[in-house]
Parts: structure tokens; C-alpha cells; sequence
């Protein structure tokens, strides 16, 4: 008579299977991750819009005490403190905004019109968005953008 040892029931994971299961985590973040920084970039655009209308609203107030939009860059006008001169950053610190006015300026008269112009900060994560390269907005309420999206301002 034959006697059998009882068979011991071995529980876990193959190294095959745990190979397979890395492998397919490994195509799932190939695809989600691009995807998800691509989400990000689109999402921070959102603050070149803010710092655009915020400037906006400064130069339009400016414009509604003084008739003259330059008054804005004159600190003792009571206007606000914009510069022509020098950018100023973005809430976020992702994009540099630049005040802009005709070239008639120069010539001492009111200016009547401005043209403001978000670009990316060098540098910041937003450089590198090809979507988007500027956001521009004039006094007449124009909204333009460069890049290779055509729908920047929706956000």
C-alpha cells in the first residue's frame, strides 16, 4: 500500500504574470501622461487671460478718469502702475504681459488706443506650449493669439 503526502497548495504570482501586469502599466502611462501634461498646459493658459483682463481693467479705468491711456505708466496720475517699459508677470508667474501704445505716443497728445500682449515666461513650463505662443488684446477688445491653436481664448 501506497501512502501519498499531502500536496502543499502554492499561492501567488508568477514572475510572467507580474511581467505582464508592468507591461501594461508601462502602455497605460506611455498614453495618459502625454495626454495629462497636455491638459495642464492648456489649463495654466487660463493665466494669460487673467492677467490680460486684469491690465484691461486698469487701462480702462485709467481711460474713463483721464482720457488718456498713458496715464496709466505716470504714478503720481492715480491711474494704476502699469509699465511700457517692463513686463509685468502674470498672476501664476507663467506668462509676461507688455503694454503697448502707437507709435503717436511720442507726440505728447491723449492716446486714445493700446494693444496688451501676454507671451510665455522663459524658462516656466509654458515656453515649451506650441499650441499658444502669445495672446494679444487691443483696446477695441480684439482677441488674437498666435500658435498653432485656433481656439485660445476658449477656455
Amino acid at each position: 500500500m501506497k501512502t501519498s503526502l499531502p500536496r502543499r497548495v502554492l499561492t501567488g504570482f508568477t514572475l510572467v504574470e507580474l511581467m505582464i501586469v508592468v507591461a501594461i502599466i508601462a502602455i497605460l502611462g506611455a498614453i495618459a501622461i502625454p495626454s495629462y501634461l497636455k491638459y495642464v498646459m492648456k489649463g495654466r493658459r487660463s493665466d494669460a487671460i487673467a492677467a490680460l483682463s486684469q491690465d484691461q481693467g486698469i487701462l480702462e479705468r485709467c481711460y474713463a478718469a483721464t482720457f488718456d491711456y498713458s496715464k496709466v505708466t505716470v504714478p503720481s496720475s492715480g491711474c494704476g502702475s502699469l509699465s511700457s517699459t517692463t513686463p509685468n508677470v502674470s498672476p501664476q508667474k507663467y506668462y509676461e504681459v507688455t503694454l503697448s501704445f502707437p507709435a503717436a505716443a511720442s507726440t505728447g497728445a491723449a492716446i486714445s488706443s493700446y494693444t496688451l500682449t501676454a507671451t510665455p515666461v522663459a524658462g516656466s513650463p509654458q515656453a515649451s506650449d506650441s499650441g499658444c505662443t502669445a495672446f494679444v488684446l487691443t483696446s477695441a477688445n480684439q482677441k488674437t493669439s498666435t500658435g498653432s491653436a485656433s481656439n485660445c481664448w476658449q477656455q
